[in-house]
C-alpha cells in the first residue's frame, strides 16, 4: 500500500540520537585470553577458617571465606531440634560439611530459623555504617515487598559515590547479585550476608579495584518469612521481570535500570528429593546447577563471554572444592511426564530478562528446597565459592566486560528497521544421561532421559524487525511499564502518520502461563491470540507514543510488544486491546519528544 504524502517533520534531538544507531554495527574480535591475562589483578586465596595469613593464588582459584557478624548483628535464636532427613545417611554421607564455618545470624548454632528480614537489614546497616576504608559502602532502599518489609541493597565501590552515576562514570564495570527471589531458598542470603562482609573490610575488598558490587540478599521478604516460593500475593516473582505486577520485580527492575549492571548473578535452591524420587526413584546429585541466558534476539556474544568468562571458571572453581555441578535442569509437576529441561527460553525470567538488558546473566541453583537446614553449611559454601568466582572473573575482564556491553548495545540499537527476529522459540529435544542418587544406597544411578536442550533454541515463530511501536495515549499503563525496564519511549508532540503493521486477531482463546514446571504462579488468565499483519497507513495522533528499537533495550521492548505471546503486555491486559498498538515499518516522520520517566 502506497503511503499517502506528508510533510517531513523534525525529530527531537533524543530521537535523531536513537535512529542515528540504526546504522550497521560491526562487531568486536573477540578478546584473547592472553590480553586478559596481561590485566587481570592478583587475587588472594583466603584459605580455611584457621589461616592466618593470605596467600598468593592463580587468578581462577577459588577462595572460600570465613566470616563472622558485624557488630551488633543479631545472636542466635533458641535451640530446635534437627528436621527428620528425607533420605538415609548413605545419601547424606555424599554431602559433608565443608572445612570452613559460616557464622550469620541464620547459621548459628541451635539456631532453628534462618535470618530474619530485621536480622539481614541490620547486617547491611551495620555494614554501611563502619565503612570500608578506601571504598564507599551505601545502603539503598529499593521500596516495600507488598506487606511493606523494607527492600534493600548493599552498594560497595571505590566511586566518588554509591549513587548510580558516580558508579557509571567509574568505567568499571557493576556486578549485581540477587538472592531468594524465592522464598523457600535461604542459602543465597546468607552467602550474600557472608560475602557483603567480605567485600566490606575482608580479603574479597581488593577487588572493587576494578568492579562495583551491588548485593540484594533477599528479593523476596514477605516469601522468606513465610517459608513460601511466592510473594505474598501469590506470584511467582521469578517470572515477573516483564510484566512487573510485584513491587519486587518492580524493585528489581529499577536497580538494573539505574545501575546497569555488566554482570548479574540469581542465585537460587533447587528441589532435591520430591518429584525427582516420584518420576526417577532417584534423588538430586548435584551441589549447584549453572546456566545463562537462553531466550530469542540475544546478542551472539551473550552466551559466549557467559560460557568462556564465567561458566568455565566457575565450575573449575566448583571441582576445586569437590563440589559437584551440572547444567540446570527440572522437571514438569506432572507425575506422568518424564522429560528434563533446561532453564526455560521465555523472557519472563530473571535469567533470560536480564541478558535482553545486555548484561550477562548468570542462574545459580543449590541444593536446598525440601531439606530444611539440612547440609546448610555445604550448601552455603558452594554459593560462596560459586559467587566468589563470578566475581574474580569480572575482575578479571573488567575492561573486556565493558567492551562487549557497549558493543551489545549498539548492535541491538542497530539492527532496527532490517532483518528478522523471533517472537517464540523453544528447546531441542534431546537423550542424554544424567546422574543421580540411589536413594537405598548413596550410590551414583545413570539414568537415560528426554532432555529439553536451551542451549539450542528453535525459532517458533520469526517476524521481520519493525523501526518500533505505536502505542494509543490510552496505553498509559503499558507506557510505564516499559519506563520501568528502563526502555525509552516518545510521544508524539503533532499528529501524524507513519507506514505500519496493525494486528489483525484470526482466533482467540483463554489460558495461563505456564513453563518448564507447569503453570505458573500468576495473578490472572492470559489472552491467548493468533494475529494477520495488516499494511497500511497509521495515524499517529497528537498524545499517543512511539517506543524506538534503535535503542539497547530494543529486544526487551520486542518481549513486551508482540502480542501473540504468553509474556506480552496484551496477553496479560497491560494492554487492553490490539487496536491500541502497532509495529511502524518505515522511519517515522512524526514530531516526537523524549517522555520523561514517571512523567505520566
Amino acid at each position: 500500500m502506497k503511503l499517502r504524502p506528508h510533510v517531513l517533520r523534525a525529530l527531537a534531538p533524543a530521537a535523531l540520537a536513537l535512529l542515528a544507531a540504526c546504522g550497521s554495527t560491526p562487531l568486536p574480535p573477540w578478546p584473547s585470553d592472553r590480553a586478559a591475562a596481561r590485566t587481570a589483578p592478583a587475587v588472594v586465596n583466603m584459605g580455611s577458617a584457621a589461616a592466618s595469613a593470605p596467600a598468593a593464588a592463580s587468578p581462577a582459584q577459588a577462595v572460600i571465606v570465613a566470616a563472622v557478624p558485624p557488630p551488633g548483628a543479631a545472636s542466635a535464636a533458641a535451640p530446635a531440634e534437627a528436621a527428620a532427613a528425607p533420605y538415609g545417611p548413605e545419601v547424606a554421607a555424599r554431602f559433608p560439611d565443608p572445612s570452613t564455618v559460616y557464622q550469620t545470624p541464620g547459621l548459628a548454632s541451635g539456631r532453628d530459623q534462618f535470618s530474619s528480614n530485621s536480622e539481614i537489614s541490620g547486617w547491611l546497616r551495620d555494614l554501611a555504617a563502619a565503612g570500608g576504608g578506601r571504598s564507599r559502602i551505601g545502603l539503598l532502599g529499593l521500596g516495600a515487598s507488598q506487606s511493606g518489609t523494607p527492600l534493600e541493597a548493599l552498594v560497595l565501590t571505590r566511586a566518588a559515590s554509591t549513587d548510580p552515576a558516580a558508579l557509571l562514570a567509574s568505567g568499571k564495570p557493576t556486578v549485581l547479585l540477587v538472592g531468594q527471589q524465592h522464598g523457600d531458598e535461604p542459602a543465597p542470603a546468607e552467602a550474600l550476608l557472608v560475602l557483603a562482609r567480605e567485600l566490606a573490610r575482608g580479603r574479597l575488598e581488593p577487588l572493587l579495584d576494578r568492579i562495583n558490587v551491588v548485593l540484594l540478599p533477599r528479593a523476596n521478604p514477605d516469601g522468606a518469612a513465610a517459608g513460601k516460593r511466592v510473594t505474598a500475593g501469590g506470584i511467582d516473582m521469578n517470572r515477573d521481570h516483564l510484566l512487573l505486577r510485584t513491587p519486587e520485580a518492580r524493585a528489581l527492575a529499577r536497580l538494573q535500570r539505574d545501575y546497569q549492571p555488566a554482570v548479574t548473578v540469581d542465585a537460587h535452591e533447587y528441589t532435591v528429593v520430591g518429584r525427582f524420587l516420584e518420576k526417577f526413584g532417584a534423588i538430586q546429585k548435584f551441589d549447584a546447577l549453572l546456566q545463562y541466558a537462553t531466550t530469542a534476539n540475544l546478542s551472539e556474544f551473550m552466551p559466549r563471554a557467559s560460557e568462556e568468562w564465567f561458566r568455565r571458571p566457575l565450575v573449575a572453581a566448583l571441582n576445586r572444592e569437590g563440589l559437584s555441578n551440572e547444567w540446570y535442569y527440572t522437571t514438569s509437576t506432572d507425575p506422568n511426564d518424564l522429560r528434563i529441561s533446561m532453564g526455560g527460553t521465555q523472557p519472563d525470567t530473571g535469567r533470560n530478562v536480564f541478558g535482553l538488558r545486555n548484561s550477562v546473566s548468570l542462574l545459580l541453583e543449590t541444593r536446598g528446597v525440601g531439606i530444611g537446614r539440612l547440609h546448610i553449611q555445604r550448601r552455603v559454601h558452594t554459593q560462596v565459592v560459586a559467587l566468589t568466582s563470578v566475581l574474580q572473573s569480572a575482575s578479571q575482564r573488567a575492561e573486556d566486560l565493558g567492551k562487549v556491553r557497549s558493543y551489545m548495545d549498539r548492535e541491538a540499537a542497530g539492527n532496527a528497521c532490517r532483518g528478522e527476529m523471533v517472537t517464540s522459540a523453544g528447546p531441542t529435544p534431546q537423550r542424554r544421561a544424567l546422574v543421580m542418587l540411589d536413594p537405598a544406597t548413596g550410590a551414583d544411578r545413570s539414568i537415560d532421559v528426554d532432555w529439553n536442550s536451551a542451549l539450542e533454541l528453535r525459532p517458533l515463530k520469526t517476524r521481520g524487525r519493525p523501526c518500533g511501536y505505536w502505542l494509543a495515549a490510552a496505553a498509559t499503563q503499558a507506557v510505564e511499564r516499559l519506563q520501568q525496564l528502563g526502555v525509552q519511549v516518545m510521544r508524539v508532540a503533532e499528529p501524524g502518520a507513519v507506514l505500519g503493521e496493525s494486528y489483525r486477531e484470526t482466533a482467540r482463546t483463554s489460558g495461563e502461563r505456564s513453563d518448564v514446571r507447569g503453570a505458573i504462579a500468576d495473578a490472572a488468565p492470559i489472552v491467548q491470540v493468533e494475529v494477520a499483519l495488516a499494511r497500511g497507513v497509521l495515524d499517529t495522533p497528537m498524545g499517543s507514543y512511539y517506543v524506538p528499537l534503535s535503542q539497547p533495550l530494543a529486544n526487551l521492548v520486542v518481549a513486551a510488544l508482540e502480542p501473540d505471546t504468553q509474556n506480552s503486555f496484551f496477553a496479560n491486559r497491560v494492554v487492553d486491546a490490539l487496536q491500541s498498538q502497532a509495529r511502524v515499518v518505515g522511519e517515522p516522520t512524526m514530531r516526537l519528544e523524549p517522555l520523561p520517566a514517571g512523567s505520566l
